[in-house]
């Protein structure tokens, strides 16, 4: 396991995203152009309502936590990196911010309305059984939504090469925890398209599972509907 391949134990992942915290914001923006703000509001305008019990996991320093907020949810943001949840804590006393990981989600069967994770199911060491956690603590009828860098295809394909192999673990080698800018480009190749994360939602229980591209196919909104057990098809 290791960054040029895109696969890092769960501690590892830990580690990198402890060491990025500091730059993590303002990277984000660089690589987006500042539009990953945007697609954080679609991503809660479309499964978020006002009054919606809302968990925001692998919440990072929760920027889409802070969206479901705004849109009027009452918000949990999750993350297994404290330095991440540190910065998360700065900007929001409202939301409630936990420690913990997506794999063994430590809230009971059914508790949310609505579940988002913006850039993170990436980094799950075990993409399906993150998905039935998040499944498990949404009732029947809540709502889903991930939004997750995705491959592009088309006339945006040699661009997108240049900008996330090449440029992106440029910038990454002058700020700390640099190595995390190889790790990135890697995981995007080696994590499913927007088809097969579809097709592992609806395997998870999630029905009227749709896709939604932006960038120019760069990122990928996928939204679903929590089935209860043995009506999903």
């Amino acid at each position: 396991m290791t960054y040029e391949s895109g696969t890092l134990a769960p501690d590892g992942v830990r580690r990198m995203f402890d060491r990025i915290a500091p730059v993590y914001d303002a990277m984000n923006r660089l690589m987006t152009a500042g539009l990953d703000q945007r697609w954080r509001r679609r991503t809660v305008e479309a499964v978020v309502a006002p009054g919606d019990r809302v968990l925001d996991a692998c919440c990072g320093t929760g920027d889409l936590a802070l969206a479901a907020e705004r849109q009027g949810g009452h918000v949990t943001g999750l993350d297994f990196s404290e330095r991440m949840l540190e910065r998360a804590r700065r900007k929001s006393s409202t939301i409630d911010w936990v420690a913990g990981d997506l794999l063994a989600l430590p809230f009971p069967d059914g508790a949310y309305d609505a579940a988002t994770v913006g850039f993170g199911v990436r980094n799950v060491a075990d993409l399906p059984a993150g998905l039935a956690e998040l499944h498990r603590v949404l009732r029947p009828g809540g709502r889903i939504a991930i939004l997750e860098i995705t491959q592009p295809t088309g006339v945006l394909r040699p661009f997108f090469s240049l900008w996330f192999d090449r440029v992106v673990p440029l910038l990454g080698r002058v700020l700390p925890g640099g190595s995390a800018y190889t790790y990135l480009p890697a995981s995007v190749r080696r994590f499913p398209d927007a088809p097969s994360l579809a097709r592992l939602l609806e395997q998870a229980g999630f029905t009227s599972v749709g896709v939604t591209l932006f960038g120019g196919s760069i990122v990928a909104l996928h939204t679903g509907i929590a089935a209860a057990p043995g009506d999903a098809s």
